[in-house]
């Protein structure tokens, strides 16, 4: 597969390494056992991130570390609300820092093995980041060692478009200053990522981890599949 530039999604690609974050954050409530179900997690999880999706409540100057930490805050507050938890006061906040701490170095190890491979991929290609996210995009990026590994960041709160509509990737081809199809975007959602990019011309990589649903493409329009962004080293020989 040919391509001059690459188009990076950032959460479940680059932090996660293809795990949505949904799931990421319902194995760190069973790792710190967490007394709820899978399916009162799936609530107080969409509750959260429709919350910070209509309300201006993550600052352009916050960490991914205090983001998160507001997250779980919303989570575990709706959890607590509706009687799935029990827990107050201080053991309810001291079971929301055992799951921050948890997910936190689990996000310092997977963003640490992605910019390995960035590194490598950036002294032949000129890389742009596509994300939907809360505004504060730039600092999460220097938190975590990707300062100056872009040559154009495309974030959703900043061009008021969010994926899946194909024009926020037509952007990150703009900032490239190239054609879609000298392109190739890689992602971890199929229809958020994969599709938009397809449809506009672009080549794609999926990153196929754990989803946040079973839903299954027998006939992907993706180019090429893999499981580790690593894998992105053998695509590019």
């Amino acid at each position: 597969m040919e391509f001059k530039g690459i188009i990076f999604d950032y959460g479940g690609t680059l932090d996660t390494v293809g795990c949505h974050w949904g799931k990421m954050i319902w194995h760190a409530y069973e790792r710190n056992n967490v007394p709820v179900s899978e399916g009162m997690f799936r609530e107080a999880y969409v509750f959260a991130e429709r919350k910070l999706g209509a309300n201006f409540i993550i600052q352009p100057d916050y960490s991914f570390y205090k983001t998160l930490e507001i997250k779980l805050t919303l989570e575990f507050e709706y959890l607590s609300t509706k009687g799935f938890l029990s827990a107050t006061g201080f053991s309810l906040v001291s079971m929301k820092n055992a799951v921050l701490t948890d997910l936190y170095e689990d996000v310092k190890k997977h963003t640490a093995h992605s910019r390995e491979v960035l590194l490598k991929l950036k002294d032949k290609y000129p890389l742009v980041l596509v994300s939907n996210f809360y505004g504060n995009i730039s600092v999460v990026l220097n938190e975590f060692g990707f300062d100056n590994l872009f040559v154009g960041i495309v974030e959703s709160a900043v061009v008021n478009v969010r994926k899946p509509d194909p024009a926020i990737f037509q952007l990150g081809v703009t900032a490239l200053n190239m054609t879609p199809e000298d392109v190739v975007v890689v992602g971890d959602s199929y229809a958020k990522d994969i599709v938009p990019a397809h449809s506009i011309g672009c080549k794609t990589v999926w990153i196929q981890g754990e989803g946040w649903t079973n839903e299954v493409h027998p006939v992907s329009i993706a180019d090429v599949i893999i499981q580790d962004i690593a894998q992105l080293l053998q695509v590019d020989k």
